[in-house]
């Protein structure tokens, strides 16, 4: 496996932040670990874990990145299809459900569902551990996520996702009063330098990242939030919110570790979901209804 450093962005970072970025699942300690036994060099030279990239340099990996597979059962899970055709599957997914098997989340994930549903008819690029995976939500982030179910409709919708061409909005209740009514968070990010698991701003080394927000709503302390996103970085609306001293409410990642209300997670949302259909050509557009734990919060914030 071999990475060329093109992007202006990733010129000037650690050579094991850069890949752990790109292989969440692998620490950085596994990562230096690889360095110095030299399964991993740079332009054909042994490098310190603590080599920074440099444009044009190319990373050779003598060894595979990917976690190791494990068996993924196939299990009957209930799932909210919202649309669904012979290339792919629009899923409304429920709070609380983690999209593929991980460490600490062997099962019970959307891909155990999606097995179940589907058998063998999920594409392959994302390996065994990720069939049918194109994109992602969080855990606790409710709503549309596209699903395919062939390999050439993976590639046609993963080029859309680079391109930036698939319309995503998000709806979300923010802690306090923004002081616009709408704005644009224009800040990179990239993985924190203090906790692995963590997203953060990083003006020089992170990726782009835009999200274009409107306050729908003023409610009692907080404001309800129609979120489009640019770009579909980790973490995206939940760092640029952050950012802005309005994390979402209900995030204790990133908010206050206590929250008022009894929440599994930030009050977050992918309401909409459009792009173009890889087969037909024309584009297409669904809709997840707001979860009924947010419709009864939002009732409550407006007494």
């Amino acid at each position: 496996m071999t990475y060329r450093i093109e992007e202006a962005n990733d010129i000037g970072d650690r050579i094991d932040r850069y890949l752990s970025a790109r292989v969440p699942e692998l620490s950085r300690s596994h990562l230096q670990k690889m360095i110095e036994r030299g399964a991993i060099s740079v332009n054909g030279r042994s490098i310190k874990p603590n080599y920074r990239l440099k444009e044009g340099d190319v990373l050779a990996v003598e060894e595979n990145l990917a976690p190791v597979p494990i068996s993924i059962e196939p299990q009957d899970i209930p799932l909210r299809i919202l649309y669904e055709d012979e290339d792919l599957l629009i899923i409304d997914k429920p709070k609380g459900m983690v999209v593929h098997p991980a460490p600490g989340h062997p099962d019970g994930t959307l891909v155990n569902a999606l097995l179940f549903h589907c058998g063998d008819r999920l594409s392959g690029i994302n390996g065994e551990l990720r069939p049918g995976i194109v994109h992602r939500i969080d855990k606790d982030t409710t709503g549309s996520l596209i699903v395919c179910k062939n390999d050439r409709s993976h590639v046609n919708l993963a080029q859309q996702i680079a391109r930036h061409d698939i319309r995503r909005s998000y709806l979300g209740i923010v802690d306090g009063r923004l002081k616009e009514e709408q704005g644009t968070v224009d800040a990179p990010i990239g993985r924190s330098s203090r906790d692995r698991k963590k997203m953060a701003i990083h003006r020089s080394s992170g990726r782009e990242a835009i999200t274009h927000y409107r306050v729908i709503r003023h409610l009692k302390g907080y404001d309800y939030v129609h979120f489009d996103l640019e770009t579909g970085r980790t973490h995206q609306i939940r760092v640029h919110m952050a950012s802005l001293h309005h994390p979402l409410l209900g995030d204790a990642v990133y908010g206050p570790a206590k929250c008022p209300f009894a929440l599994q997670g930030q009050t977050l949302h992918a309401w909409k979901i459009g792009f173009i259909h890889p087969t037909t050509g024309k584009y297409v557009e669904f809709e997840a209804p707001l979860p009924e734990y947010m419709q009864e919060l939002l009732r409550k914030l407006s007494e």
